[in-house]
């Protein structure tokens, strides 16, 4: 068998670093899927878990191409120690990820808190095989590896899409758990209820100064009457003053 180049070698080692990451988590997803009680939720973790398997398969067939063999191992090599260490490691870290949902499930106070732990144990893992595919795609593209830059590439947007859906998830599910185990009286108002009672608040106001300008029109139309009124009579008054008047003057000239 030729000896590998410096450039293979590395790449083989990153590409094995992310097999071993992605078949670990075929376990963990596979436990997680079973504890989930959201159907979004549990039909996106059946899809992702899809992807996983697809990735690994992927990996597998570029390090062949490479003239390496899939490993989960920290780092590839044909020393024995390194192998059979590199064995161990793969096998705790399946037990690991086996035990990760009965775990948090045991942990959890309600349904919601069980699967927001999951959430975050996924969201952790995204994070970590955005990384591996970051770094596998610089590498590849450093040292002229088409082929491996773009599979890389394309499974980092994966990764990157199912962490978009984890943080969304993690928002509703934290508010679940809000709703589930904290009294009304000790959570934030909504938006909502403030607004209702702003508005509400507004509409007592606004009734008010309608009152009050309708009052003071009230007034105002009384007191033009009152004045109206008070006038007339007076002229009344006058008018009936130069009649007495006139009348007077009459009888004297006539007598």
């Amino acid at each position: 068998m030729a000896e590998l180049l410096e450039r293979d070698a590395k790449l083989i080692q990153y590409l094995n670093e992310a097999y071993g990451k992605e078949k670990e988590l075929e376990t963990a997803l596979q436990a997680h899927i079973s504890l989930t009680t959201r159907d979004p939720y549990k039909k996106r973790l059946k899809d992702h878990l899809k992807e996983t398997k697809a990735q690994a398969k992927g990996i597998e067939r570029r390090i062949k191409q490479l003239g390496g063999k899939a490993e989960a191992l920290p780092t590839p090599g044909p020393d024995v120690v390194a192998e059979a260490a590199g064995a161990v490691q793969s096998v705790a870290n399946k037990v690991v990820a086996a035990a990760q949902g009965p775990l948090h499930g045991v942990r959890g106070t309600g349904e919601a808190e069980k699967m927001l732990k999951n959430a975050k144990t996924e969201y952790s893992d995204e994070a970590e095989e955005i990384a591996n595919y970051r770094a596998i795609e610089a590498l590849a593209t450093a040292v002229g590896d088409r082929d491996t830059a773009k599979l890389a590439k394309e499974f980092r947007k994966q990764e990157e899409r199912m962490a978009s859906f984890l943080e969304k998830t993690i928002d509703q599910l934290t508010k679940e758990v809000v709703k589930q185990e904290v009294p009304s009286a000790q959570r934030a108002k909504s938006r909502s209820s403030s607004r209702r009672k702003s508005s509400a608040r507004s509409s007592s106001s606004s009734t008010t100064r309608g009152s009050s300008s309708r009052a003071s029109t009230k007034r105002g139309s009384a007191s033009r009457s009152t004045s109206a009124k008070s006038t007339s009579s007076s002229s009344s008054k006058r008018g009936s003053s130069a009649r007495k008047t006139t009348a007077t003057r009459s009888r004297a000239r006539k007598s």
